[in-house]
């Protein structure tokens, strides 16, 4: 998850977040900074990486690339 911080939080010079989840969001930031509750997000079609602009936020979700490490997962 990508959240740009079209308004700037008090507080806060960060503007770019990045989160594993949909409810990581809302560990850091409040509804109020997102302009949207987490039931919203949820249910607002962001699988396929789509995107929500809100007052506050363009929320966008995407699909993180990582490496797999041969044989990690057989000696776990």
């Amino acid at each position: 998850m990508h959240v740009h911080q079209t308004k700037p939080i008090e507080g806060s010079r960060q503007r770019y977040w990045y989160f594993s989840s949909i409810s990581a969001v809302y560990t850091v930031l409040s509804a109020e900074q997102v302009g949207a509750s987490k039931g919203y997000l949820l249910h607002a079609g962001l699988s396929g990486n789509g995107s929500i602009m809100t007052k506050h936020a363009i929320i966008k979700q995407s699909t993180l690339i990582s490496k797999v490490i041969r044989g990690l997962a057989e000696r776990l």
